[in-house]
């Protein structure tokens, strides 16, 4: 399964990653805009948005790239804690 993660802390990148990968996915994070970032997007199965920590413009860019197929979940917090409860519920 592919994941792809929109906002979080920067800082927290890796273990975002390393936890994914324990729940066997393919993750991709992007903390801050970034120029081609819907070329990098691409088409995961789940989409993960840390609305606290991103900006509206980003949300809504990354709400134009998604495929119609892409699961969409909106989290307030980008804890660790948080992830990990969404990926045990949407990754199995």
């Amino acid at each position: 399964m592919s994941v792809v993660i929109i906002g979080g802390n920067e800082c927290m990148e890796r273990q975002y990653c390393d936890l994914c990968s324990r729940h066997g996915c393919k993750a991709k994070v992007f903390c801050k805009f970034k120029n081609g970032m819907r070329d990098r997007i691409g088409k995961p199965d789940l989409m993960i948005l840390f609305t606290h920590t991103v900006s509206h413009k980003m949300v809504q860019y990354a709400l134009n790239s998604a495929s119609q197929s892409t699961r969409i979940i909106r989290s307030h917090t980008s804890s660790i804690s948080s992830l990990r409860e969404i990926l045990s519920e949407h990754a199995s």
